[in-house]
């Protein structure tokens, strides 16, 4: 999270240029790591086309006064799409390409994309009950409660308590040394002491919301009911996708919509079809001699072993001058 600052101009070519480098090089491109660069890159830029349906940057800010006082979800929901400079939204989408696709490619779309609707919602909660609990308990009005805060780096110090939790390596965070599963906690207090104008507490509420997260996944050992409300959704919106690429598939193993060539299949094939011994083609159970290769159907009720012979006294240049003779 990250409150207004001065705009830094000529940085989203560098981040585009990154992620199509990144996305190259991949076997496998992650589709909702993808979407959620296009959604904070779209409702930063806000073309034309877009205007009049995003709220702008000033309705949708994060505040736990006005989010309690008028109960208002857009500030709760959206504020993590939204960045107020260009240095903030590349810093952050750099973060969350090279997480996303990590995380990602271990536990697959629709796990990751229940993952990062969980981590919003927790990060966003937790910080609101921070925010609610030094103003009761310790009358912190002015630098929490009252807060204006946007971007999407509470939900990127969660991904990275969920990435790091099993790691047992060493990393590097600006410069120090230490074990990969104390970075979020490290990265926290840096950035606070370097940077101006950030959210200690969308960060801190971010590293809770991992650690939540990990505690209930682990607390609960089958699929959540999330990913299998996203997976279900995911299944019904993609149906005729997949009917029609399993019809293209179907169609492009058959010439001429009446027979195809090869497999492992000897004698009938499919009802109505008969197999040609010769070239293996599959023609119409209407026709006596095959459409392909001109070869007669008596030979269909040799034994298996006259079948073989009889297909090997036809050579390749017999079959293709029979094809001619065939089909002019």
């Amino acid at each position: 999270m990250d409150r207004r600052g001065s705009l830094t101009k000529g940085m989203l070519p560098l981040l585009a240029i990154h992620a199509v480098s990144e996305y190259y090089r991949l076997p496998w491109k992650p589709p909702v790591t993808a979407a959620l660069l296009g959604a904070n890159t779209l409702i930063y830029l806000r073309p034309a086309f877009l205007r009049h349906i995003l709220p702008s940057i000033d309705q949708v800010l994060f505040n736990p006064h006005l989010i309690l006082k008028y109960r208002d979800l857009k500030r709760f929901l959206l504020s993590p799409f939204y960045h107020v400079s260009d240095s903030h939204l590349v810093y952050n989408m750099m973060s969350l390409l090279w997480k996303g696709i990590q995380l990602e490619t271990s536990v697959g779309s629709v796990e990751f994309a229940s993952m990062i609707a969980a981590l919003l919602a927790m990060s966003q909660g937790i910080t609101l009950l921070l925010a609610r609990s030094l103003l009761l308990f310790f009358d912190y009005d002015k630098p929490f409660y009252s807060e204006y805060s946007a971007g999407f780096s509470g939900v990127l110090f969660a991904m990275k308590v969920v990435l790091n939790s099993q790691s047992e390596s060493l990393t590097n965070v600006y410069g120090l040394v230490i074990p990969a599963r104390h970075a979020a906690w490290a990265e926290l207090i840096l950035i606070q002491m370097f940077v101006p104008g950030v959210s200690f507490l969308g960060h801190l509420g971010g590293i809770l919301a991992g650690i939540l997260y990990l505690k209930l996944k682990r607390a609960y050992s089958g699929p959540d009911p999330l990913t299998l409300t996203i997976r279900t959704l995911t299944n019904v919106i993609s149906w005729p996708l997949r009917f029609v690429r399993n019809l293209f598939q179907f169609r492009r193993g058959r010439i001429s919509g009446r027979g195809s060539v090869g497999g492992r299949q000897t004698g009938r094939t499919m009802s109505g079809l008969w197999r040609c011994q010769a070239c293996t083609y599959d023609n119409s159970s209407l026709l006596s001699v095959c459409e392909m290769c001109g070869t007669s159907r008596g030979a269909r009720g040799l034994s298996s072993r006259e079948f073989s012979r009889h297909s090997d006294d036809l050579t390749v240049e017999e079959i293709r001058l029979r094809r001619i003779e065939r089909f002019g």
